[in-house]
């Protein structure tokens, strides 16, 4: 049936608007906003619903457009003092990791399809494609997971985590486009393989780096009039870096995250305000595609292979990614056993291995719905299993940090924020009456001499300070300290 323009943005909007309130319901009960999008799309889809979406072409340009979003504000928002410690081991998981998961996942896949299950057979090479279609952990869960419940690791387990995520896409993206080669041609050279691997891999970084580092120098000397055309500027970096890179031969997701990184981590002007836009920027962009995949599958196709499906993924949380991750850290001591587990555990699938599953079925290739609608049931079963158990075993691992003291105080009252170059720290506080016992003035107030007080909120009305200023009970007070010691310091005089 055809529909209006009109008729379509109003539904777009209404799914928009259900995927977002429902995301807010499933958080309040530990389960992750990704799976829940992902559910959304497959109610409203043909199943359900009805809404016909049976197009893997357009799937795979909105998750393409929406992970290179997703990998760019990863590394913006990835700081290098964090991953510098563990630079050695994510990368050694973003490679090595990927391909050892693919290896023992795949010759898994086959031993099972060709000897105990009956509904679904694959070769070899179909079963090394399949594995490696879901061998890389999805950026756009373990960001979102990690940073959505706020945890704090011991032994730099977030930005392991988060390094390997954002880098190991490349990899898994380069080991699917080999085994969709060697389903469609028998004239494959090793050699060949080996050079577009290094080549991809090096170029990527190369534009990545130089890139980057171009890029905050023309934001801080371009100069515009207005200050939201630097948040189009770097959406325009961005889609430059991956079409760059992937012209040259060279791999652009990773020229994009690394070229990310490089960008969150230098200065330049209206930092904050382009991050802020990138951050809403990527859970648009997240549902866009949580949505739009869920809707390019039929539930009643997943009946079929569910065994199979349940088989594949409990081997890969239990077995494939638990053997690479321990075999490959077993050098780094400083990560004890229990932190290997957990890495082992956080070991998501989501929208990543969707969207390289649509390669396959693109191209052609035998049997590549079925592989579709494997690898959608397995990403289901890690969100639901994995995704909703994060906290719950990092806290019973005795890896989860009381973080209190050692986050930034989030400002609700005063949408304040200070360059990363200024080492002051802000918070908020509200006034209460044991704060007033050694009287009502702003003089009276039990501060250390390196705070002041910039500015006083009552009753929806903004108040600048004197020394004489009367301080109600309720009055929300912001400070500002020369450092983060003399802030705590202020919460401890004030007993709070």
């Amino acid at each position: 049936m055809a529909v209006s323009f009109e008729f379509f943005l109003l539904l777009a909007s209404v799914l928009l608007f259900v995927s977002i309130f429902v995301g807010k319901t499933g958080y309040r009960f530990g389960i992750p906003a990704l799976l829940l999008f992902l559910l959304v799309g497959i109610l409203v889809g043909s199943d359900g619903v009805g809404i016909e979406f049976r197009s893997p072409h357009q799937a795979q340009y909105i998750g393409i457009i929406a992970l290179n979003i997703i990998l760019f504000s990863g590394g913006m928002d990835t700081r290098f003092s964090e991953i510098k410690p563990v630079i050695l081991p994510g990368v050694i998981l973003s490679i090595a990791g990927v391909l050892l998961t693919a290896l023992i996942t795949g010759v898994f896949i086959y031993w099972l399809t060709n000897n105990v299950i009956q509904t679904v057979t694959f070769s070899l090479i179909e079963s090394l494609l399949l594995a490696s279609i879901m061998s890389s952990t999805d950026s756009a869960s373990v960001f979102s997971i990690l940073r959505s419940k706020g945890l704090t690791l011991k032994q730099n387990l977030r930005p392991l985590l988060e390094l390997e995520s954002g880098s190991n896409d490349p990899m898994a993206y380069m080991l699917v486009i080999l085994c969709i080669q060697l389903l469609q041609s028998t004239a494959i050279q090793p050699g060949k393989i080996i050079f577009s691997f290094f080549q991809q891999l090096i170029i990527g970084v190369l534009v990545g780096v130089i890139l980057g580092r171009l890029a905050v120098y023309l934001i801080n000397h371009i100069h515009l009039e207005y200050e939201g055309l630097y948040s189009a500027l770097l959406v325009a970096v961005m889609l430059f870096l991956f079409g760059f890179s992937s012209v040259l031969g060279g791999n652009g997701y990773l020229a994009v995250y690394i070229g990310g990184l490089l960008i969150g981590n230098q200065r330049f002007v209206y930092k904050r305000s382009m991050m802020k836009f990138f951050d809403g920027l990527t859970w648009l962009f997240q549902i866009i595609m949580f949505l739009t995949l869920g809707l390019l599958v039929n539930p009643h196709e997943l009946l079929p292979i569910a065994g199979v499906g349940i088989l594949i993924g409990l081997f890969m949380i239990l077995v494939s990614r638990p053997l690479s991750v321990f075999s490959l850290l077993l050098p780094f001591k400083k990560i004890t056993f229990k932190g290997k587990l957990f890495v082992s555990w956080v070991g998501l699938r989501g929208a990543v291995p969707i969207i390289f599953a649509t390669y396959p079925w693109i191209s052609g290739v035998e049997q590549a719905e079925t592989m579709f609608n494997i690898v959608f049931f397995i990403t289901i079963l890690s969100l639901l299993l994995q995704g909703t158990s994060v906290p719950l075993m990092a806290r019973w691992l005795g890896l989860a940090v009381q973080n209190n003291s050692e986050r930034k105080p989030q400002l609700k009252e005063f949408d304040i924020d200070l360059s990363d170059e200024i080492n002051s720290a802000i918070a908020e506080i509200v006034i209460t009456e044991e704060m007033l016992k050694n009287g009502n003035r702003l003089s009276d107030l039990a501060l250390p001499d390196k705070v002041l007080v910039t500015m006083i909120k009552r009753s929806g009305e903004y108040l600048v300070p004197r020394g004489n200023t009367s301080l109600e009970v309720g009055d929300i007070v912001l400070l500002i300290a020369d450092n983060e010691q003399a802030l705590m310091e202020t919460y401890r005089q004030l007993g709070l």
